[in-house]
This record gives structure tokens, C-alpha cells and sequence, in this order.
């Protein structure tokens, strides 16, 4: 999850980012460490015959960079940012991206090279005053009630750490609730404690819900026993671990939404 920065005169402090917001976060966890680990031609196996366009939700975007990779990926695009976008893409797959911080949609917003398909919005994803007219007005426009597919990487931690365990638990099956399928990437338990190190050497304060959390220890084994047990998602498939160690772990509705024609 992504909140904005203080941002004075001299720029935003290094290691500033609370929510996640890390300004040039694709350069030290880019986004082919993860888009490498799916399988080509993830979307025509879980959707062989589904309405096009599929509708994609990806929550805490950042700035962008793996918003698009996820994109170029899941359609078999050129990994080039430069190249147009191919004529149809758009009927396959819209992909709408939110962030809290509105500076890193600003960037996403003006690099995009998908803008007809690709839609970036800063949106706090916990407040549902924004987020439940904002999202309902998206799907009414394709006269749908859900997404097909929601992608949530390196974004639990920051729920959690901010929100309490009440707060993640919320999250999680508002995912749940809003997709017929979910990638997660959970961060591992010293991702938390790395963070709240960090704010530590920062001189402020520490994570309000960090010393309170009674969920803990193996973050992706809870999260999918969390999804899996009280959300009505099953797990389809782990596609393993990137190379800073966190899965990827993609549900599966159980409820009785159609796939893509609802």
C-alpha cells in the first residue's frame, strides 16, 4: 500500500515511506523478478471462454513499472515501453491501478504506455467513503459487479502495519469479495521488522499495530489460511518465490459468481 510522503524542499527522506510509497521502488524489486515466475498464457487457462474484456484490479500500483509489466505478461506483449499498443489489446484486458500516493499516479499516469487499457487512479483503498462509489461507478461502466482477476504484490504488510490485524483481515476479504481471482505477494515477517527498524532510525515513531499483532510468523501461510477459511477463496497454485524471497499465491473464488459475465 502506498501513502504520500513528506515531500519539503529537499525531497522526501530516504527510507520515508510508512505506507509503502517508496519512489523508486521497481529499481531494487523490478518487476520481472515476479512476472518471470507466470506462466505464459495464465489468462486463456482461467478464462477460456469468459466475456472480453477480462477486468483486472491492482491495488497499491506505486508508480506503475510492474502494473505494466503484469500487463505486456499477461497478454504476450513485447516487454518494450515504447512499442504501441497492438491493436485489440484492449478488448482482452482493462486494467485499472490505484495508489494512495497521488504523485506516484501522477508518474504511472504520464509513463503509461497503454493509457486506453491501463487506467491509474489514487485511491485509498481502506477508506470505503472513496472506495466502494468509486469502484462500483468503474465496474458499472463495463456493466459488471466484480473483477475478474485482482493483483495485490508487497501490499499485506503495509495493510497490516497501519490497519492492525482487524484492518487486514477487512482487506483481504474485501479482495475476496470484489475478485473470481487473486495474486497475492505476501512479505515474509522480517519485512515488518525491517520496516519498523527503519522508521526507527528515522527518529519516528513506530508502526502503531506493530508491537499489538497477533498475526504473524509465516505471513503467507496465514494470509492463505485467512483467504482460504474465512473469505471463500481456495488456493489454485503457488508459481514460487522471487528472489527476495516472498510467493506468489494466486486464489480462486468458491462463491457462485460467474466468471467474466456477471
Amino acid at each position: 500500500m502506498a501513502a504520500p510522503v513528506s515531500r519539503g524542499s529537499r525531497g522526501p527522506e530516504p527510507g520515508a515511506a510508512p505506507y509503502g510509497n517508496f519512489p523508486n521502488y521497481s529499481r531494487f524489486h523490478p518487476p520481472e523478478g515476479r512476472v518471470s515466475l507466470l506462466p505464459q498464457g495464465l489468462l486463456s487457462s482461467l478464462f477460456p471462454a469468459a466475456t472480453r474484456p477480462l477486468l483486472g484490479l491492482d491495488v497499491g500500483c506505486n508508480s506503475g513499472e510492474l502494473s505494466v509489466a503484469l500487463y505486456q505478461h499477461l497478454l504476450g506483449l513485447q516487454d518494450s515501453n515504447s512499442s504501441p499498443e497492438p491493436p485489440g489489446a484492449g478488448e482482452e484486458l482493462k486494467l485499472l491501478c490505484c495508489d494512495i500516493d497521488p504523485e506516484l499516479i501522477r508518474r504511472a499516469q504520464q509513463s503509461s504506455p497503454f493509457p486506453a487499457s491501463i487506467s491509474f487512479a489514487s485511491l485509498d483503498i481502506m477508506d470505503p467513503g472513496a472506495r466502494e462509489p468509486f469502484l462500483s461507478s468503474y465496474l458499472e461502466s463495463f456493466g459488471r459487479s466484480s473483477f475478474d482477476i485482482g493483483f495485490c504484490m508487497s501490499v499485506t504488510m503495509w495493510i497490516h502495519l497501519n490497519h492492525g490485524d482487524r484492518g487486514l483481515l477487512e482487506f483481504l476479504a474485501l479482495l475476496a469479495s470484489l475478485c473470481t481471482f487473486l495474486l497475492v505477494e505476501p512479505q515474509p515477517w522480517r519485512c515488518y521488522r525491517a520496516a519498523a527498524r527503519r522508521l526507527r532510525r528515522l527518529g519516528r515513531h513506530d508502526f502503531e499495530h506493530f508491537r499489538s499483532l497477533r498475526i504473524n510468523g509465516d505471513m503467507a501461510q496465514s494470509i492463505t489460511r485467512i483467504l482460504t477459511q474465512e473469505c471463500a477463496m481456495e488456493l489454485v497454485c503457488s508459481f514460487g518465490s522471487t528472489s527476495w524471497d516472498r510467493s506468489l499465491l494466486l486464489f480462486k473464488s468458491t462463491s457462485a459468481r460467474a466468471e467474466g459475465s456477471d
